[in-house]
């Protein structure tokens, strides 16, 4: 029995990893930020922080659904992915800038990019283990696949921490956005 994986799964394996690294370092230092008085956050205060993170994340769950859709019928997994994984980029960067309007605009794009990302590259990775020589393989590749996941959400933390102690909430934040591009790196490499 071949126990090989397809070429493909280190790249998406890389590319889950840096698009997790992004996404949770944004996450855990999104509300933080929202409600800082004292180190140039934006001094809001709880309860308005609040509604925005709940609606934040209300629509990152929501726009999957459009984009897993948009990416079956129209644009295709690999343009979808890429679309997604620029505008999240975009996005996280975006939050480094001042004023509520670019604040506004970033999360509106990070959802949307989102949408794009997040159902197709999955998708893509089960297509990858339909090939009848990898179909036995298919549980211990999402296993794999999975640990990027892990690992990205685990080793944010320390970057967003000593980023924004050290530097800034902005430099948190673009780190976030970097993690985006190195994702289309690898997937681009895919």
């Amino acid at each position: 029995m071949n126990k090989k994986h397809p070429k493909a799964l280190p790249y998406l394996f890389l590319s889950e990893m840096w698009e997790r690294f992004g996404f949770y370092l944004m996450l855990g230092i999104f509300f933080l930020y929202m409600t800082d008085t004292q180190r140039g956050g934006m001094g809001m205060d709880r309860k308005q922080a609040s509604d925005i993170f709940g609606t934040f994340i209300a629509v990152v769950y929501l726009t999957p659904f459009v984009g897993g859709l948009l990416a079956d019928r129209v644009l295709g997994y690999r343009k979808s992915i890429t679309i997604g994984g620029i505008l999240m980029g975009i996005g996280y960067c975006g939050l480094a800038l001042p004023g509520m309007t670019a604040f506004y605009v970033s999360l509106l794009v990070i959802c949307i990019g989102n949408g794009f990302f997040k159902p197709n590259i999955s998708t893509i990775l089960g297509n990858v283990y339909n090939d009848p020589q990898y179909k036995h393989l298919k549980d211990s590749g999402y296993n794999i696949f999975y640990m990027g996941i892990n690992i990205g959400a685990f080793i944010c933390n320390f970057f967003g921490a000593y980023l924004r102690n050290t530097f800034s909430w902005g430099a948190a934040f673009t780190a976030a956005g970097i993690g985006m591009f190195w994702e289309l790196l690898f997937f681009g490499l895919q």
